[in-house]
């Protein structure tokens, strides 16, 4: 009878490691980064375009660090290592101006989303040199702060996730006109301690009139120079969305592959199920925060450019040569068009208030 009794112990504890065995199998498949082995099914020219863009981000974005530190602009914020997030969300974006498009409503990190959307550099090199010929602004704000109205590409601001609330704005209005555009935010993770965050879940999930927004959070672990680890009391942010009951994943926004599927794929959902979706992507912040913080090269950090690089190349995929070619023909590129800006004026003092009242009614503060 003990005899018995031993022999169902063991095998109910043989049966216990085996269910743990197929857990752990089970877990390791699922958590497996998407394209670690056929690139997620993309095909060959799309990884190479891919690629490209991300090259041109990033050599752009390294162009303005050096304008910055040359003293021909007065500030840097941008987005060296995110671009295998920020390239995919461009090159998935319905670009297009109206309802039945996307909207866009990006923070200051979103060089890789335009680049990908067609942003001519120029335009980007004018901004941070505050000229009159910037499309975005006039020479009247910061690097990366763009606005493309033909593009449905709101303003982006300096105060915090605002543009989280100004989504719901569009949300609603896309979701009232029918069709397949949505709205899509990028913001920071520290970020998502403002209340304009917690607006847009609650306005986003409301179960009699949820709207069509991608709600992305690019988590680089820092918030100016305060750390991630000491501020969330969840596991992830993407956790807060399911007490919403919206739709939440978090991704490894370094993989450029990753990104792009489940980009793909949450944005589909959108479209068809007109709900939101709530997606947080961790990222390297490879030159700090800004120029405050001195806008130097952090090599601890993973490069997620370099990290593409070297598993197209193992795939052969892209040659070694004509990387080195992109580079050099980008950073060319984009010297040519500094010192073509050089020559460009900055914005008259006239110009001030134009833009700020509705048909420059009272815009001169000499007639108040």
């Amino acid at each position: 009878m003990e005899k018995s009794s031993n022999t169902r112990k063991k095998s109910s504890a043989k049966a216990v490691a085996g269910a743990a065995i197929r857990n752990k199998k089970a877990v390791s498949k699922k958590s497996k980064p998407v394209g670690s082995d056929k690139f997620g099914g993309l095909s060959f020219s799309l990884l190479r375009n891919m690629h490209d863009l991300m090259v041109k981000s990033r050599v752009l974005e390294e162009r303005l660090i050096k304008i910055y530190k040359t003293g021909d602009a007065f500030f840097w914020i941008g987005a060296p290592g995110e671009e295998a997030f920020g390239v995919p969300l461009g090159m998935l974006a319905k670009k297009g101006q109206g309802p039945l498009n996307d909207y866009l409503h990006l923070h200051y990190r979103g060089t890789p989303v335009l680049v990908a959307m067609g942003m001519d550099p120029k335009d980007s090199i004018r901004l941070i040199m505050n000229r009159k010929t910037d499309p975005s602004t006039g020479g009247r704000n910061f690097s990366n702060h763009y606005c493309f109205p033909e593009w449905n590409v709101t303003p982006v601001c300096s105060p915090i996730e605002v543009q989280y609330g100004f989504a719901v704005g569009t949300g609603l209005s896309q979701k009232r006109h029918g069709g397949e555009g949505i709205s899509i935010i990028t913001g920071g993770d520290a970020g998502t301690a403002e209340g304009d965050f917690a607006s847009c879940l609650i306005w986003a999930s409301r179960p009699a009139n949820p709207l069509p927004l991608l709600i992305t959070v690019q988590n680089n672990g820092w918030g100016i120079s305060t750390s991630y680890d000491g501020q969330h009391g969840e596991e992830k942010i993407s956790d807060r969305g399911k007490a919403y009951g919206i739709k939440s994943l978090t991704i490894n926004g370094n993989d450029p592959v990753e990104s792009y599927v489940k980009l793909k794929e949450s944005m589909a959902y959108i479209r068809k199920e007109r709900k939101p979706v709530l997606m947080e992507a961790y990222v390297s912040r490879l030159y700090g925060h800004s120029s405050a913080s001195g806008a130097n090269l952090d090599t601890k950090q993973p490069d997620p450019l370099k990290d593409f690089e070297k598993r197209l190349l193992k795939a052969d995929i892209i040659k070694k040569k004509d990387v080195e070619e992109l580079y050099k023909s980008e950073e060319a590129k984009c010297m040519k068009i500094f010192r073509e800006v050089q020559k460009e004026l900055p914005p008259e003092a006239s110009s001030i208030w134009d833009f700020t009242y509705v048909n420059n009614e009272n815009a001169d503060w000499r007639n108040f």
